[in-house]
Formats: C-alpha cells, sequence, structure tokens
C-alpha cells in the first residue's frame, strides 16, 4: 500500500503531496454520477483563480459512496475534461473509509478526528503548508462557499517553514 503521501495518478505516474508542501492542497473525494458531481466545475474555478497563490485541488475518484464512479480511469478522466474542464490533478480511483481506505485518509482520520471520514462524495480535506491537515468540509459545502475560502485563504497566509 502507498504511503499517506502518494497517491496513483489517474492516468499513471504518482501524485505525491510532498511535492506541494509550502503549498495548501485541497484533497477531494470525487464521482461522476453524484448530485453534487456538478462541483467539479466550482472546483476548476477555485483552482484556476487561487492557483497562483499556492493553492492545489487534487481530486480522488471514489466508489465508496452509493457506486456513484464505476467508470474506469479512461472514463473518469473524459468525464471531468468534457463535462467541466478539469485541469487540476486527479488521483486514481481509492476507497476512502473504512479498513481499505488509502493511508492519506487514515491520516487525516488519526489527526482530525471522525470528521475527516468522508461521509458521502465531494468532501474535502484542506492541508497546510506543513503537510499536515488542517480541515474538514462536509460534501454541501460548496467550492465557492465563504467558509472553504476563508479556510484556504487563513492557510494560505501562514508562513512557509
Amino acid at each position: 500500500m502507498s504511503s499517506p503521501e502518494m497517491f496513483d495518478g489517474l492516468m499513471g505516474g504518482q501524485v505525491n503531496l510532498a511535492d506541494y508542501r509550502g503549498k495548501v492542497v485541497l484533497v477531494v473525494n470525487t464521482a461522476s454520477q453524484c448530485g453534487y458531481t456538478g462541483q467539479y466545475a466550482g472546483l476548476e474555478t477555485l483552482w484556476k483563480s487561487r492557483q497562483r497563490e499556492g493553492l492545489v485541488i487534487i481530486g480522488v475518484p471514489s466508489n465508496d459512496f452509493g457506486g456513484q464512479e464505476p467508470g474506469s480511469a479512461t472514463e473518469i478522466k473524459k468525464f471531468c475534461e468534457l463535462n467541466y474542464g478539469v485541469t487540476f490533478p486527479m488521483a486514481a480511483k481509492y476507497a476512502v473509509r473504512g479498513p481499505s481506505a488509502h493511508p492519506f485518509y487514515r491520516n487525516a482520520l488519526s489527526v482530525l478526528g471522525s470528521k475527516a471520514e468522508p461521509k458521502w462524495n465531494f468532501h474535502k480535506i484542506l492541508i497546510g503548508k506543513d503537510g499536515r491537515p488542517v480541515a474538514t468540509f462536509a460534501s454541501a459545502v460548496t467550492p465557492q462557499s465563504t467558509e472553504l475560502g476563508q479556510a484556504i485563504t487563513n492557510a494560505l497566509a501562514v508562513p512557509k517553514k
């Protein structure tokens, strides 16, 4: 199993959170057939508008909730690009809860407690510049919400160590 910082990339390669130290990272478990799937558009807008400030968004497709991400990597990539113009990094499909959850999610659970365990698709975990999880946001918290925006602003304001 991979480390808490290492995800396989959706189309090969690796998505290594260590590569983003000094930046603020928003990790979002995603799905193509969910009522929240429209958040892909908001995530892409957030990524494009705050990337220069040091925000990175990483999508982690998951089929853990209602079988709402049944597709292959190629199908997920095509869906995200054609429907939402997604350009932010996407990991391979992973379990995000329970004993088979990716180590990133198990680590976030140990750091932030039960609120870090996704209850549904498009749950968000914010990682500070030091690489540690700092906040979580329920699926209903949209990418353009004041709550998430303020947390990102606060995390970006923390000096690099």
